[in-house]
């Protein structure tokens, strides 16, 4: 367990501006899929991950196949069943292709389990030691909305590819990174009127913040509505939005979300780049498929956010946002759904001093969103 250090008395910090639950960032995203060989296959591919680790029957681990991959800051594990009779089949007969784990990283896992289970949350998993010649590295865990959790992930004393019960995954295919980063944000959809219990939730039992509050006036076109609140931790390094349906006059993303993961769950991922231009440009060669914006859009853009540094026709021949704050302006872009249910899809994101999430780009996403819906028949 790491050491302690008392801060000197003069600076004591009081009781209640204490982080009882520091978090260094988000340390996996765990994705339960029905053939994990391939899927890693397609983020390598099209996203320019690399092969990190595998835990299978070659390591002991009779039930289930897992492929690490990582592209600097980011790492996915994509987790198959290898047998029908198994809690991992029923995730993915339940809700396709999907997120099950948000790990975080922490510097102790016994503390965070303690700290949060006591404020009231749902014991996923007690903590638990696995060592190898590599070390040992502390997990706990916790549950959250739908079927998904959170790991408390204490690497520490670990030194191994991954972590224990996985072995360094060679492999003589390594296309190129695409220039991510590490997460921005995850962002979950809840049901109807479950938003705020889960703000409580975040608040109560992980000691999050909510910085910013969008409601049905916010994000809303002529169609649909959602309501939207984005949980903080303390330093800023995680970043939760939770949304929920609204009132509207035909149906959200949100609800054809639910109704086809058949449940709540994480909607996207948002990945950070330095140079969306260059990135987008290459995950859109490599075959990725972003909403398209009317180009439209672009005749106004920069009345509507001043002085940028990019090139706007390239911003506009690629589809990408833009929107600016009282700290700077940010540029995002939004995938399709890369599975066939139309549930989970990424967001690329640079930010130039903006933290905010898009405000001015609502109506123009949301908008590009129906589109698409009504292409399904689910508007």
């Amino acid at each position: 367990m790491p050491t302690t250090i008392a801060a000197p008395k003069t600076k004591t910090v009081p009781a209640a501006e204490k982080d009882f639950l520091p978090l260094q960032g988000t340390d996996y995203i765990e994705f339960y899929v029905g053939n994990a060989k391939q899927a890693a296959h397609f983020y390598k591919t099209a996203f320019g991950f690399q092969s990190l680790a595998y835990s299978g029957p070659e390591t002991g681990m009779k039930d289930r196949a897992s492929y690490a991959i990582r592209q600097n800051k980011i790492t996915f594990v994509l987790t198959t069943p290898l047998r029908p009779n198994h809690s991992v089949a029923d995730h993915h007969h339940k809700h396709g292709d999907g997120v099950k784990v948000l790990a975080l990283t922490v510097g102790d896992a016994t503390s965070a389990w303690e700290e949060t289970t006591k404020r009231g949350g749902k014991s996923y998993m007690e903590p638990k030691r696995l060592s190898d010649d590599d070390g040992e590295l502390v997990m706990s865990g916790i549950r959250t909305y739908g079927e998904v959790v959170h790991l408390f992930i204490e690497r520490l004393n670990y030194h191994g590819p991954f972590m224990p019960g996985f072995r360094k995954w060679e492999s003589n295919y390594n296309p190129p990174e695409t220039g991510l980063q590490h997460v921005d944000h995850c962002v979950g959809n809840v049901g109807w009127n479950q938003m705020n219990p889960w703000v409580k939730f975040y608040e109560d039992v992980m000691g999050f913040r909510n910085i910013l509050s969008f409601d049905d006036k916010d994000i809303s076109t002529e169609y649909s509505a959602l309501m939207s609140k984005v949980m903080s931790n303390g330093n800023g390094f995680v970043k939760f939005p939770i949304n929920e349906p609204a009132e509207g006059k035909k149906k959200s993303q949100v609800e054809e979300y639910l109704e086809f993961y058949n449940g709540e769950g994480v909607q996207h991922i948002a990945m950070a780049t330095n140079n969306i231009i260059e990135t987008v440009t290459d995950l859109q060669k490599r075959g990725v498929e972003f909403l398209h914006i009317p180009s439209t859009y672009y005749d106004t853009l920069l009345d509507r956010v001043g002085h940028i540094d990019e090139e706007l026709n390239a911003l506009k021949r690629l589809g990408i946002l833009v929107d600016r704050d009282d700290e700077g302006y940010l540029l995002q872009i939004f995938t399709k759904p890369v599975e066939d249910r139309p549930t989970l899809f990424f967001e690329i994101i640079q930010r130039k001093g903006a933290k905010s999430f898009g405000k001015g780009n609502f109506k123009a996403l949301f908008e590009a969103i129906e589109r698409e819906q009504a292409a399904r028949g689910n508007l």
